[in-house]
């Protein structure tokens, strides 16, 4: 069965969220229709709809006009069989110790690696990410220093592959939480693959709002890959769950975006140790004022 992609662009939230509720009634229908905030620091944001027959294309002029956005780009997919082809292009990453793979490629686990076990369906936080891997080569730079962290927190953990690093060098309290309880049920999959259940309690929050995350502080450590607004915003509350002397790696932040977070962090007693730039995004290690 073809499907078929209808693909625009503006500026705000409010409009954008008002054009994806109008595709809602086009004739023919989109199957699922998406509204998502561009990474790249422009303001703008895409609306897409997925449709099993071609859309009307002067019913998406039309609404394109009304709501100030670009032309729609209209395409259709092939038919593709896409976890195997994510299975074939998707290479190990290797990150440091650490080693990311999916089932297909288990037999490429170096020895003496920390193997870390993602599907390529679960394509989000796999590691093939700049962000995920970025976070994985400071946590293996912490390691190398002497670093050790007895309780660990992953804010925004999508596939967990973060806390079950941080599980697997050091054990101890590790919580993963995750504001999309989608993400919550991946990330407990994932734990099950690597023989890693019970080893994180993985938990729906938005930030640190968790009996469980209360429980833990102060923490050693705080994964945060998110994005640089969300990150900015949580700054007080990764400093006030933070020991004195713990680590905070934070990452999803453009390189030109990395001197803003630092900045903000340092208002708030961390002060920027380490950085992995990979590709357009940055990475960075931070220390909590105090030790």
């Amino acid at each position: 069965m073809p499907t078929f992609t209808a693909l625009t662009t503006l500026t705000g939230k409010d409009a954008a969220e008002a054009l994806g509720a109008a595709l809602e009634r086009l004739d023919p229908e989109p199957t699922g229709i998406g509204v998502f905030e561009m990474e790249d620091g422009s303001g703008l944001w895409e609306v897409g709809g997925f449709f099993t027959e071609a859309p009307d294309r002067a019913g998406l002029a039309l609404l394109a006009a009304m709501h100030g956005a670009a032309d729609f780009a209209v395409s259709e997919l092939p038919e593709v069989d896409w976890v195997a082809k994510v299975r074939r292009e998707l290479a190990p990453v290797e990150a440091g110790r650490f080693f990311v793979y999916g089932s297909h490629d288990a037999d490429k686990l170096p020895a003496g690696r920390i193997g870390l076990l993602i599907e390529a369906s679960m394509a989000f936080g796999t590691g093939h990410h700049g962000t995920t891997k970025g976070c994985l080569l400071l946590l293996d730079a912490l390691a190398d220093a002497g670093f050790s962290a007895a309780r660990t927190a992953d804010i925004g953990c999508g596939t967990a592959v973060l806390a079950m690093a941080a599980a697997r060098l050091w054990g101890g309290v590790v919580i993963a939480s995750d504001i999309d309880p989608v993400a919550v049920e991946v990330a407990e999959a994932n734990l099950a693959a690597n023989a890693l259940a019970g080893a994180v309690d993985c938990v729906e929050a938005a930030g640190f709002d968790h009996p469980a995350l209360a429980a833990g502080a102060p923490f050693d450590l705080i994964f945060a890959n998110i994005l640089k607004g969300p990150l900015i915003a949580l700054a007080p509350e990764i400093a006030a769950n933070l020991r004195p002397g713990g680590r905070a790696i934070l990452s999803g932040i453009l390189g030109d975006q990395a001197g803003d977070v630092a900045a903000v962090y340092a208002e708030n007693g961390l002060i920027v140790l380490n950085r992995a730039p990979i590709g357009e995004w940055a990475t960075l290690c931070l220390e909590k004022s105090g030790a």
